[in-house]
């Protein structure tokens, strides 16, 4: 029994032993804690000369993007079409961009499977436009409304849906000027100069990508006067602001809030954003909406001539001209025709100023009211000369201008192989028919050398040589003869006959031999 109470005491002197030992830990623990918040303090006081930060009130950075938004945004709407698609013609084109396209065999045939007929189609898509007048004119892409049967027009904050007119339209420049009736003036965009334009500024470009309206994305000018599609009449603003389907006839805006082009196109594997995208300059669309609003359609002046876009220094130089363009052909009965221009002739100047390249006479002829009398500089036999002739309506002057089918099959019978890295035909009027040249004589290409001089200045299998420095060839010993006579790095220029797309054309190639 004893025993029972000794260990029993034991216990409780241990608990009482753990339970004072717990108490003073603590209590060290809180006596620290209080120094070390005392020490703290004590440093904390030292800072007493420190400035107190403020929580500033929310203003941006920069709101010149927002800004420009807010003016611009109201004048862009959006703009829904919906038109019909007749099956026959949807077959020989092939499906239109946002349908289904049919079976490869429906295509090309005027039936669906088992000889049923096949309905129109009803095709709709999105785009956008910019009111440019109060009145309600609106700029957008002819390939946004060109052939819709029904437009309606959205306008920002507006809960109408406003029915539109086509005013007209230009298929050379892809734009088009649409109209709706309000019973209220309208908020108008403010064009800019598109001359203006230096590569990286900064740009805006707003519109409804895949339906989405008043979207805006920001980028730069990432290059000027890119040529897309082989058109004289359009040079576009590269831009890498992101344009999607449904930007098409939106605006890209400058940081002064003004249009300085027209979305018009992008660069793309995929159908959407790349990071490439092209605007229509606001000066060709001022240009062009000027005319439509005026008369219903755009009208060019043409002189009724055919040049090649590239010329080369070594090219002028063969017709003793440092710049200017080299007539390939003229128009029969054309105004320069009649003012008596021919083919090898190199218009220098127009109204006594130096024409550049083929692109600077374009712009200018087209520009001057048709009827117009204007002065040509040209050089013939390395002679300066001047005509006079009448600006002519291009619709005119090339309306006999046609497609047709690609050339026949070349054959190789016959060919002779000349060191340009070429072989060649004779040329017989049977050929020639069969290939749809007008040339009654001359010598066929009938083959070009892969890495040969022949194919670095841009003969093609197919091509007629008429001339070889200027002296016309007939025959097969007439270019074996002549370049016998051309020693190493000698300038040679070849004219010829090309069949492109059905349409005959003469060019002017020309290299120096290595």
């Amino acid at each position: 029994m004893n025993m029972d109470r000794q260990i029993w005491r034991s216990v409780r002197q241990r608990r009482v032993l753990a339970t004072l030992a717990i108490v003073f830990t603590l209590s060290i623990g809180i006596l620290i804690g209080t120094l070390v918040s005392h020490g703290v303090r004590a440093q904390q006081g030292t800072a007493s000369d420190a400035a107190q930060l403020k929580l500033p009130d929310p203003v941006q950075l920069s709101t010149t993007f927002s800004k420009i938004s807010q003016e611009v945004a109201p004048t862009v709407v959006n703009i829904n079409t919906e038109s019909t698609v007749r099956s026959s013609s949807f077959r020989q084109r092939g499906a239109p961009q946002g349908t289904d396209p049919f079976d490869l065999f429906e295509r090309f045939f005027d039936q669906g499977p088992f000889g049923m007929e096949q309905p129109d189609l009803k095709q709709r898509s999105l785009g956008s436009g910019i009111l440019i007048d109060p009145k309600g004119y609106i700029l957008t892409n002819n390939h946004v409304v060109g052939r819709a049967n029904k437009i309606k027009v959205k306008i920002q904050e507006d809960p109408k849906l406003y029915d539109a007119k086509i005013v007209g339209t230009d298929s050379e420049t892809d734009l088009a000027v649409i109209k709706i009736e309000a019973d209220h003036p309208l908020k108008s965009a403010k064009f800019g100069n598109s001359s203006g334009l230096n590569v990286g500024d900064w740009v805006l470009a707003i519109g409804s990508p895949f339906g989405l309206e008043e979207t805006v994305t920001a980028g730069i000018v990432s290059a000027e006067g890119r040529d897309i599609n082989g058109s004289s009449f359009q040079r576009f603003i590269q831009t890498d602001a992101a344009i999607n389907p449904g930007n098409s006839g939106g605006p890209l805006v400058n940081m002064a809030g003004e249009v300085i082009g027209i979305n018009t196109a992008i660069a793309t594997g995929t159908g959407s954003y790349a990071g490439v995208g092209f605007a229509l300059p606001s000066n060709t669309a001022i240009q062009v909406y000027n005319q439509i609003v005026k008369s219903g359609k755009v009208t060019r002046g043409s002189i009724g001539v055919h040049f090649q876009s590239e010329q080369t220094p070594v090219l002028l130089r063969s017709f003793g001209a440092e710049h200017g363009v080299i007539v390939t052909k003229v128009e029969p009965d054309g105004p320069a025709y009649r003012a008596g221009l021919k083919q090898g002739d190199v218009i220098i100047a127009m109204d006594g100023k130096p024409v550049k390249d083929g692109e600077d006479l374009v712009a200018r002829v087209a520009e001057t009211p048709v009827g117009q009398t204007i002065t040509v500089g040209y050089l013939r036999d390395k002679k300066e000369q001047e005509t006079k002739l009448v600006i002519g309506d291009r619709s005119a002057v090339f309306a006999g201008q046609l497609g047709s089918d690609e050339p026949e099959q070349l054959g190789e019978s016959g060919s002779t192989d000349v060191k340009f890295g070429i072989s060649i035909q004779n040329l017989t009027p049977d050929i020639a028919g069969r290939l749809g040249l007008s040339a009654s004589s001359g010598v066929l290409v009938t083959s070009v050398d892969a890495d040969s001089f022949a194919e670095e200045v841009g003969l093609q299998r197919g091509d007629v040589i008429l001339e070889v420095n200027h002296q016309a060839v007939s025959k097969v010993d007439d270019v074996l003869g002549m370049q016998r006579n051309l020693a190493p790095k000698s300038d040679v220029v070849f004219l010829v006959q090309r069949n492109q797309g059905g349409d005959t054309t003469s060019l002017y190639l020309a290299g120096t031999l290595p």
